[in-house]
Parts: structure tokens; C-alpha cells; sequence
């Protein structure tokens, strides 16, 4: 082949290269723990408004976690979310995430939704908390996560089940606050005064405590927003407790740039993108969550919940803590 023809094909070959290259880069592959209908509006909003497309693949969080660390270096994903800081920070403690230097994400985000060494971003609030049969209860009967404990609730106590990760959470957050013993203390008194067995799920809680099985019990506020919107009359109410404590317990949704993604600058203005005002209100209208931003206010429906003290530690301690919340659970006998 003659000089000039190689010259000609090495050009073709860089051309291709460069033009895969840019495309590449107009690609931001994401692994999601959250359901496609959650999601799918936020990146087909995200491709509209920058031109950048979003490849996405949905899972639970421990198979997608487990996914991302048997593909080590060869992994597509450059984005993973999930629910529950738990999760986040086990992704962060198997070596899954990298760290991100963001001042938008630092100044959108409020540091005890993030990760201390900024592996992973809250991104949407979600609040457990007290939620009330109101033809039997009202907010004066109530006070505390602690004081469902207290032998008065016998018989009255409804919760999920312990295997879920955000009751472990839960519990895991009151170990770093009131320390293990007081803790498994508390949690015992919860087990003692339950009306039936766990439930499987927030909503199946909800709709016994509404039924009169139970009186009382502890939620996620979006499950009762959903409720709510398929009957507005439903006898239930949020209770907003500890708020003349440590404020009532608070998890994420949030997100982390895997630690070998190939397009770290596309997933990182992602990450931007779903912490600014726009994604934030998405975020907060399409499943009764909070925003992570503080600068950006709750759908009507959620801000006519009332406002409430969020709890303010740092809720990296529900992956810290929560195998020792496991623990603490299987022994004071919720199951």
C-alpha cells in the first residue's frame, strides 16, 4: 500500500474514532434502583433540555450492586441510584463509587444528605414517620417514636416488617442516637405492643391501621400520599414526632459516579441536573417525595402535610450502623 493510502486510511480510522468518541460522550449509562415510570420522565426531561441521552438499566439495589462489581473495569454503568442511604453507602463501602468534587452538589445538597467523602448525593427526601387512625387517635396522643414503646399502645401497633431495609435504617439511626441498649430497649416495647404480625409493605400497614386492625404505626410519607390520592376520605394522618427532640427520621434516594464509568463528566452533570430546581420539583411530584435541595419547595399535596424538624445526623450512620440494627431486631424479636 502505498504511502498516501495509508495515510488516507489511518484518517478514516481516527475519524471513526473521534466520531464514536463524541458519541460516547453524549451518553450517560445509569443503573437504577428506582422503578422505570420514577426515573424515565426525569432523563427523557434531562435528553430534551441537553441533547445528552440516557441509556438505563432498572433492579433491585443488592443485584445491581453485585452486577456492577463483577463487571469491575469493563462496566457500562456510569451513574448508579437507589433508595435508602443504606444502600448507598454499602455501594460506596464494596468500592462501587468514586468520589465527585461538585460545588453545585455541595451547595444544592445539604451535608447531612451526602456522603462525607462525596461518594454518593441525596437526591430526594423521604420521611418515616407516625402515621394514625384518625377515627381512634389524634396528634395530641402522640408524641415519639420511642413512646409507641410504652405499654399504653398494647394491641394498638402496626409496622413492616424488619427485613426491610428502611426499618433497618430506621433502627440503625436510633443506635447512633440513643446507643444500643436504649435502642433494643425500645424496639422490644415496639414488639410487645404490635396488633398483628409485620406486614410486608408500607401500604398493607397503612390500609390495616385505616381498617381499625391497628391504631397506629410507622410509614413512609409517599405511601400514604398514594393512599390518599385513591381516597381522599381514608381515615388516616400523618404525625410528625420527636419535635421537641431530634426531629423525625429522614432517608434518601440519591445517587454516586461508579468508579470505573467512562463518561465521569456526563454522569457528574447528571448528577447536577437531577439536584437543580426542574429535577427537583419532578422528583417530588411524581412520588409525594421531599427534595433533597432545600432551596426547592414540596409539591402542594406533600406541603399540605404540614411541615416538621427533620432529624439532622447524618444519614450515612443507616449503612454504618445497619448490620448492628439487624442484629438488634433479630433479638428483641421483630421479625
Amino acid at each position: 500500500m502505498k504511502c498516501k493510502q495509508w495515510l488516507v486510511l489511518i484518517a478514516g480510522v481516527v475519524a471513526m474514532w473521534v466520531s464514536y468518541s463524541a458519541l460516547a460522550s453524549d451518553e450517560v449509562v445509569v443503573y437504577s434502583a428506582r422503578n422505570e415510570q420514577l426515573i424515565k420522565p426525569l432523563f427523557d426531561a434531562y435528553t430534551k433540555e441537553t441533547g445528552v441521552e440516557v441509556k438505563f438499566v432498572t433492579g433491585k439495589a443488592g443485584s445491581l450492586m453485585q452486577r456492577l462489581k463483577a463487571e469491575g473495569e469493563n462496566t457500562p454503568a456510569d451513574l448508579l441510584i437507589t433508595v435508602d442511604a443504606g444502600n448507598l453507602w454499602q455501594a460506596a463501602n464494596m468500592g462501587l463509587l468514586q468520589t465527585v468534587l461538585s460545588e453545585k452538589l455541595n451547595s444544592s445538597i445539604p451535608e447531612y444528605l451526602r456522603d462525607p467523602e462525596n461518594r454518593w448525593f441525596g437526591l430526594s427526601v423521604r420521611a418515616r414517620t407516625i402515621v394514625y387512625n384518625t377515627g381512634k387517635l389524634s396528634d395530641s396522643d402522640l408524641s415519639s417514636y420511642e413512646d409507641l414503646a410504652d405499654p399504653k399502645w398494647r394491641g394498638k401497633l402496626c409496622l413492616r416488617t424488619s427485613k426491610k431495609v428502611y426499618n433497618q435504617s430506621l433502627v440503625a439511626m436510633m443506635i447512633a442516637e440513643h446507643g444500643k441498649q436504649q435502642t433494643e430497649s425500645i424496639v422490644k416495647g415496639w414488639v410487645a405492643n404490635l396488633a398483628t404480625k409485620p406486614f410486608s409493605s408500607d401500604t398493607k400497614m397503612m390500609q390495616a391501621i385505616a381498617a381499625g386492625q391497628c391504631e397506629v404505626g410507622i410509614g413512609n410519607t409517599y405511601y400514604f400520599g398514594r393512599l390518599e390520592n385513591k381516597d381522599p376520605a381514608i381515615p388516616l394522618k400523618l404525625f410528625w414526632p420527636n419535635q421537641q427532640g431530634s426531629g423525625v427520621h429522614v432517608n434518601i434516594s440519591g445517587g454516586g459516579v461508579t468508579r470505573y464509568a467512562s463518561n465521569v463528566d456526563g454522569a457528574i452533570a447528571l448528577l447536577e441536573w437531577l439536584a437543580s430546581e426542574r429535577a427537583q420539583n419532578l422528583f417530588s411530584d411524581s412520588n409525594h417525595e421531599y427534595p433533597a435541595n432545600a432551596a426547592v419547595k414540596p409539591s402542594a399535596q406533600v406541603a399540605a402535610w404540614g411541615a416538621f424538624k427533620a432529624n439532622p445526623l447524618n444519614v450515612a450512620k443507616a449503612g454504618e450502623l445497619q448490620v448492628e440494627a439487624v442484629k438488634l431486631m433479630d433479638r428483641a424479636g421483630y421479625k
